[in-house]
């Protein structure tokens, strides 16, 4: 019976991972500006190899008047997926979310050059692997 129900399981595989980086003790002048958000949004995907579907997009989020000092939010579309960041200059604090439907992100490679663009003191990072039971085969 569990040799039956095994050769008839699906196949599958994992759709891909997000690796998300909360960045702490950032330089203000650095995470206050737009066009350095806009550079790593630009830069990076092109590092790991995602390919950019459009351009980078960059907001100014303003102060919420409640834990959100205010800052700059951005991402860029990716045929892998995204790119996220959204940084908080008063605070210090960056998060940044690298979503990708490949397999064997440089953790290490993002996270320096994330440390490497804002100034950054410490990290705290998350790593997940998507779809864990993605269908290797079309099913329709």
């Amino acid at each position: 019976m569990f040799m039956k129900f095994f050769k008839n399981k699906k196949k599958t595989c994992n759709f891909g991972e997000h690796f998300t980086l909360d960045g702490y003790g950032g330089n203000f002048k650095k995470l206050n500006d737009k066009k350095l958000v806009l550079r790593c949004l630009e830069e990076l995907p092109k590092k790991i190899g995602m390919r950019v579907l459009g351009k980078p997009q960059v907001y100014n989020a303003p102060d919420n008047g409640i834990k959100d000092s205010g800052g700059w939010s951005g991402f860029t579309v990716v045929m892998e997926s995204h790119v996220s960041v959204h940084t908080f200059p008063h605070r210090g604090f960056v998060s940044i979310d690298v979503y990708t439907c490949r397999n064997g992100l440089d953790r290490k490679f993002i996270s320096d050059y994330f440390v490497k663009k804002f100034k950054l003191q410490r990290l705290e990072t998350h790593f997940i692997k998507r779809g864990t039971k993605y269908p290797v085969e079309i099913c329709c």
